[in-house]
């Protein structure tokens, strides 16, 4: 499992608005972090767990913020209604439209998803599984056997 998931930025405010509108409705909340001596972050995790997080950074390197082609961030929603609404919510907090919401049958029965660029680029996916069980732990034993 994943501790943490980060992606750049050129203005945390934006980014943190963005995000503030996206996550909320898939039961992520920013929250609060230590400071590791990096440069100025914002982080979004399940308010029942520590990790795994999501961090927006300003670049360590001082660099213009840049997103990676091919890389992309893909957020698991309770369903259908919870991916429109953060589909929604993240163009009016300034994200781009990269695949309205639909079902995707062709990742899978059940496969309900949309895409997002924010404010600096990222692709963000937003997606319900109705392809897999609600059990990761069993899901991977079943695909094992």
């Amino acid at each position: 499992m994943f501790s943490h998931v980060t992606v750049g930025c050129s203005d945390l405010d934006r980014a943190a608005r963005f995000y503030d509108a996206v996550l909320p409705p898939l039961g992520l909340q920013r929250r609060a972090v230590m400071p590791d001596g990096g440069p100025a972050s914002a982080c979004w995790v399940s308010p029942d767990a520590i990790l795994p997080r999501f961090y927006v950074y300003q670049p360590f390197d001082g660099k213009p913020a840049s997103a990676g082609n091919g890389a992309m961030v893909a957020f698991l929603a309770a369903d259908s209604a919870a991916v429109d609404a953060a589909y929604a919510s993240g163009l009016r907090a300034g994200g781009t439209d990269e695949g309205k919401p639909g079902p995707r049958p062709h990742y899978g029965d059940g496969y309900y998803g949309a895409y997002l660029r924010d404010p600096d680029g990222n692709k963000v996916h937003v997606v319900c599984r109705g392809d897999i069980a609600a059990n990761p732990v069993q899901d991977a034993q079943r695909e094992a056997s």
